[in-house]
């Protein structure tokens, strides 16, 4: 791979990143290709050579951060050894956690994306969510002792109990003094989450 290549790839993932940020804190319709390119660290024009539209970036963007969470997962559960369907559930569900903490964008985007039943939110379910939900309770739904009716419960009691405290980790400092982010407290966090939903 030639040098600029690697530098075309390299600003590309710093757009990406940064969008994600954007989108997370401000929302599709607050963040600007302005802020976001300030945000990289790279000229505007730049947004605009990578991707044609604030939408493109957007559902780029988002398919940069659902495509980490795959290759994370894949790889967690090719090094899985137990034969026991319960710890393969609480492996799934730990995993999630240390996922949302690194990444707590996820949880905001998520959320910012949510509410609107719109054509972003559509895509999304398409190409993201249904297929995410539809893998991961696959793998978690033998190792729990819940009717497959309630899994959409099980699934939303995994999202927020997971991802809250890192997407709301200013205001959970605030309030306890507690830092969530703090290397022990994330596997902690993730420990507790697998054992209360997979007891």
């Amino acid at each position: 791979m030639n040098k600029r290549t690697t530098q075309l790839q390299d600003t590309r993932r710093r757009i990406l990143e940064a969008a994600i940020e954007a989108f997370a804190e401000l929302g599709f319709k607050g963040a600007s290709t302005r802020d976001i390119a300030a945000r990289a660290g790279v000229n505007q024009g730049l947004i605009t050579y990578h991707f044609m539209s604030k939408d493109e970036l957007w559902r780029a963007s988002t398919d940069h951060l659902f495509s980490g969470y795959r290759q994370r997962l894949l790889e967690r559960l090719q090094g899985f050894a137990s034969e026991d369907k319960k710890e393969l559930a609480r492996e799934c569900i730990r995993e999630f956690v240390l996922f949302s903490a690194e990444y707590p964008e996820f949880f905001r985007m998520m959320v910012e994306e949510g509410k609107r039943p719109d054509d972003r939110m559509r895509w999304l379910v398409k190409e993201h969510l249904k297929p995410m939900y539809d893998y991961f309770m696959r793998l978690v739904g033998s190792g729990i002792d819940i009717d497959e009716k309630q899994w959409p419960h099980f699934m939303y009691i995994m999202i927020g109990a997971g991802g809250l405290i890192f997407a709301n980790a200013p205001e959970c400092r605030q309030i306890t003094g507690f830092n969530p982010c703090a290397k022990k407290a994330v596997r902690t966090h993730a420990n507790i989450v697998a054992s209360l939903l997979v007891p």
